[in-house]
């Protein structure tokens, strides 16, 4: 026999009220179980992204073009001065080969840790963070079980896993930008989407063009004052850059990559309808336009969200530079969340439908995103933790660290490529073969007095893991050679340590 409670439940009448305390705890837990799965995978990838950089620098991997010089420019930051950066030239302002000021923001960590893993570290939680959205809004569209392929298709995509597997560089910044924005679009919150692109002026010059992008979408479907007033700052913003700010500080006074985008033997005109064929003319380019959406299995390409990509591949495919046109570096790394806003918005119409047919294509669509995504991880950076060359010190990398270790702070340094961000936080350090003297930079070419640096350190063994073709970047090998020898028998250098190839000379007083 039952309760009376029971029996009066039985007769129809109402079960006891849970106390509103006790819904509102449980609603709280179930709102913050999706936070959980966005910022779970923000925190699972930042030390993936994190390892594969630091492991790289300690491996000796890294190089002076180009995280020697981003540290020499947030080294200045850090000290209040100007962003020069003595790898890129003597007395050169950062600022006139990109105008990127938003790496100030990095200062105050760099000098609470002066080091290049100050930047490698920033770089990945960044890169890490711009998941966040991309679950959040999956979640939101089409599902939670969705929502972790969609973070797995970016956190484990061939854009952000080559911009980690090289160096350091400012577009990690743009990244997360882009990713809150376009969740912004597609929530049709048109002004925060705006507010979250507007720094994108502050990252790099070209970036102005992402941001026209985006107020051409708020145009389009949103409010056509506001998108049209976006679309001016963006263009505008660029155009200052380009013609303006980065001349103003170069030393040569103009645009120090113009030769990149310049007509090499067409008049302006044939040379803008004849852009469509150039851009895909060369294999690597087609090759690139198809894996930049491969991620995503293509199906980003139904989404008009897809066309925010369109300014970044207009001037890689577009560049005379072969390395714009492939995927390696950072080149795509802002690529990505376009990529997988554009998948969550192409899915948005099925996933809204119900029926079974359209929950078996969403089904299928990210199934076979996820299985391009594990497809393509081993031809990409990240495929490095799993090799065992990465987990082991080489006697070259034991070489290195003993004989840079000779070289004292504050010193003056012409270091080789790969040495230049093992000094660079405590020493002057300028590329090797180039000197500073006298205020110009060393040239084979005439006669000049012997070169100002204390210290030389040359490593003459071509890298085992790096895309440029041994010893072609950035001067020949037959050049360093050369210059070695000068340094010598020419310009008073005596040799202090040699080990596998590693070289440190020190300059007679």
């Amino acid at each position: 026999m039952g309760t009376i409670a029971d029996q009066r439940v039985g007769r129809g009448a109402r079960p006891p009220i849970t106390p509103a305390p006790v819904i509102s705890r449980i609603a709280r837990v179930r709102a913050g179980r999706p936070a959980l799965l966005w910022w779970g995978w923000a925190c699972a990838l930042f030390p993936l992204y994190a390892t594969v950089s630091a492991r790289r620098q300690a491996l000796v991997r890294t190089t002076g073009y180009d995280l020697g010089i981003f540290e020499q420019a947030v080294r200045a930051y850090a000290h209040l001065d100007a962003p020069v950066a003595p790898l890129r030239g003597d007395g050169f302002n950062l600022l006139g080969d990109h105008f990127h000021p938003v790496l100030a923001v990095l200062a105050p960590l760099y000098r609470l840790a002066p080091s290049p893993y100050t930047l490698l570290l920033a770089q990945a939680a960044l890169l890490a963070l711009a998941v966040v959205p991309l679950a959040r809004q999956a979640t939101r569209v089409i599902g939670r079980r969705a929502a972790h392929v969609v973070a797995l298709g970016y956190g484990l995509s061939w854009g952000i896993a080559s911009a980690v597997g090289f160096d350091f560089h400012e577009v990690c910044f743009a990244v997360p930008l882009v990713s809150w924005a376009l969740e912004a679009l597609a929530r049709r919150n048109w002004r925060r989407a705006l507010a979250w692109a507007a720094p994108l002026l502050l990252v790099k010059e070209d970036l102005g063009l992402t941001l026209a992008a985006i107020g051409a979408y708020v145009a389009w479907r949103g409010p056509r004052r506001l998108g049209l007033a976006a679309i001016a700052l963006g263009l505008v913003g660029s155009a200052l850059t380009f013609t303006v700010v980065l001349p103003f500080f170069n030393p040569s006074g103009g645009y120090a990559h113009a030769a990149n985008l310049a007509p090499a033997h067409h008049a302006p005109l044939v040379t803008l309808l004849l852009a469509p064929l150039d851009a895909v003319r060369p294999e690597v380019k087609a090759t690139t336009l198809v894996l930049v959406f491969a991620p995503a299995a293509l199906i980003a390409l139904r989404s008009p969200l897809a066309l925010v990509a369109v300014p970044t591949l207009g001037w890689r495919m577009l560049s005379a530079n072969a390395f714009h046109w492939g995927t390696a570096f950072h080149y795509s790394a802002v690529l990505m969340p376009i990529v997988f806003a554009a998948l969550i918005d192409a899915l948005r119409p099925y996933a809204a439908a119900g029926d079974p047919l359209a929950r078996r294509h969403v089904r299928a669509s990210l199934a076979t995103v996820a299985a391009v995504t594990l497809v393509l991880v081993p031809s990409f950076p990240l495929a490095q933790l799993a090799h065992r060359s990465t987990w082991r010190t080489d006697p070259h990398v034991l070489a290195v660290r003993d004989i840079l270790r000779r070289v004292p702070d504050g010193a003056s340094v012409a270091a080789s490529n790969r040495l230049a961000p093992q000094l660079t936080s405590r020493a002057t350090v300028v590329l090797f073969p180039t000197f500073p003297v006298e205020g110009k930079l060393y040239s084979t070419d005439r006669a000049i007095p012997r070169p100002t640096a204390q210290w030389i350190a040359y490593d003459r063994r071509p890298p085992r893991s790096w895309p440029y073709p041994p010893g072609a970047w950035p001067y020949p090998a037959e050049r360093q050679e050369r210059e070695y020898a000068l340094a010598l028998a020419r310009y008073g250098y005596v040799p202090v340590a040699q080990a596998d190839g590693v070289s440190l000379l020190r300059r007679r007083t």
